[in-house]
């Protein structure tokens, strides 16, 4: 263990090793069980939850019920969004959800860290050579090529 990855007591006593925890600075609902995340830092995505409230029981009525869903806050200490039922989910969860969609320019981008030509793009994501090409111009990306490509950034270091 190094001392240079702990982050120190003074930035609000939370010790984690190598990446910070993340923290949420703003959130604003929208339909759909998406909500619009800012993180501290800067960076700001829409997340969609439905997947997370769909994985415990005691996330019912914050599926079914559009009031308590938009009751939703940030924690004091940004490290969960709360809802007045008393239900959360940390930001580390909603950050491992990533979000549920993105641009063309954030895909091209994705191509370009990973080093990929269209060909191995094609290949890591399982779809044809010409997907790939239509989502670096302008062609609207799905959810599950937006997580995928996330994953792929994500564990490029693997």
């Amino acid at each position: 263990m190094n001392g240079q990855d702990l982050i120190s007591a003074d930035d609000n006593e939370i010790v984690g090793f190598n990446k910070p925890l993340p923290r949420i600075s703003s959130a604003l609902p929208l339909d759909a069980r998406k909500v619009e995340i800012g993180w501290v830092g800067g960076d700001t995505e829409i997340v969609d939850l439905a997947p997370a409230l769909a994985s415990k029981p005691v996330f019912l009525r914050l599926r079914t019920d559009d009031a308590l869903f938009a009751t939703l806050r940030v924690s004091s200490y940004g490290n969960a969004l709360e809802w007045d039922d008393g239900a959360e989910l940390t930001a580390h969860w909603i950050r491992r959800l990533g979000p549920a969609t993105i641009d063309n320019d954030t895909f091209r981008n994705a191509m370009a860290d990973l080093g990929m030509s269209l060909e191995g793009m094609a290949a890591a994501l399982e779809i044809s050579r010409r997907l790939v090409a239509d989502y670096r111009k302008d062609k609207p990306i799905p959810r599950h090529i937006a997580l995928a490509t996330k994953y792929l950034v994500e564990h490029a270091d693997l």
